[in-house]
């Protein structure tokens, strides 16, 4: 077989705009790595892409920013057929094809090998969900043990893998919802206190840290972002990571209005040298042993690619949505 099922954007607009089709089968060069995909996580970056927010990102493509499977061919001798891998970032599924596809071919340099049974399903949904948790805490926000921590957007799968991961690193998580009935679900991923979001979290925050919080995750965007800089003390930091709002940009920004006196404001993006940097194996054998919980939300097949997207646009998916091929 040398042509392999994949979704293709040809062009920007609702779900339906990415067409199954085959495609030949990427022959990987020196340096590069054929991994067949057995599953891929989905992100808002490729809903923003899809939309034609990515102005960057040049049409047809495939889409996914990552992937999780089994190495097809590395002429290089990076890694041996039939090692188990992830690969995340690095222009996947913006400059080079990414991970909706049974193959994708990608540079050695942005892959990490993985040692486990873990069901392909539960491997899909953590490379970018980690990677995004991960970096956001320790390089952006610096969580030390004993701090305390508000994840703006609690119930998205990178806040319920942040609130996992920090409460296992010692830190007490405090966690948002705008649905009085997710708080459940928050808590059960570490959360140890859980707001009901109203848009106006400072006064709530504060009646229970009266300082305010040490550090700030935001991963609902510009629209929350100005409530969550007077969430921290001062001293504190607040870490842009997210975007589910879908707002990006301030309509006016007055740094000396908005930011509170000696709190700090940071982002995180994320790049394929974050992703490398990702202590995935100790995550993944953290998972295994039950001591880090992550949340996988629905699962779909390549086939239904449209269906999957159509739920994420929706918020429909109670954890991170994975697609099996």
């Amino acid at each position: 077989m040398d042509s392999m099922k994949a979704a293709v954007i040809y062009q920007a607009g609702e779900p339906e705009v990415l067409r199954l089709e085959q495609r030949p089968i990427p022959v990987p060069l020196i340096g590069e790595v054929l991994i067949k995909v057995k599953a891929f996580g989905l992100n808002r970056s490729e809903l923003f892409t899809r939309q034609g927010h990515s102005p960057n990102v040049r049409f047809p493509r495939v889409l996914g920013i990552e992937a999780v499977g089994i190495v097809e061919s590395a002429p290089g001798k990076e890694f041996k057929p039939g090692d188990r891998v992830a690969t995340a970032m690095g222009g996947m599924g913006r400059y080079l094809d990414g991970g909706y596809a049974e193959y994708t071919c990608v540079p050695a340099s942005q892959i990490q090998s993985v040692r486990t049974d873990l069901d392909w399903a539960t491997l899909g949904a953590l490379p970018e969900m980690l990677q995004t948790a991960w970096g956001s805490l320790f390089k952006s926000l610096r969580i030390e043990h004993g701090q305390t921590l508000l994840i703006r957007g609690g119930t998205t799968s990178v806040g319920l893998a942040a609130a996992a991961i920090a409460k296992n690193h010692g830190v007490t998580v405090a966690s948002t919802t705008r649905k009085a009935g997710r708080e459940s679900l928050l808590r059960d991923s570490g959360a140890e206190h859980v707001f009901v979001d109203n848009g106006n979290l400072a006064e709530q925050v504060k009646a229970v840290f009266p300082g305010g919080v040490d550090k700030v995750l935001e991963l609902i965007g510009a629209t929350t972002l100005r409530d969550s800089l007077r969430c921290a003390r001062p001293g504190g930091t607040v870490c842009m990571t997210g975007m589910v709002s879908n707002e990006w940009a301030f309509k006016d920004f007055s740094p000396m209005d908005m930011v509170p006196t000696a709190v700090s404001l940071t982002t995180y993006a994320g790049d394929s040298d974050d992703f490398m940097a990702t202590p995935l194996q100790d995550l993944i054998e953290q998972i295994v042993a039950g001591s880090l919980r992550v949340q996988v939300g629905q699962v779909f097949s390549l086939d239904d690619i449209v269906a999957a997207h159509r739920c994420m646009e929706e918020n429909r998916a109670g954890g991170k949505i994975v697609v099996l091929t």
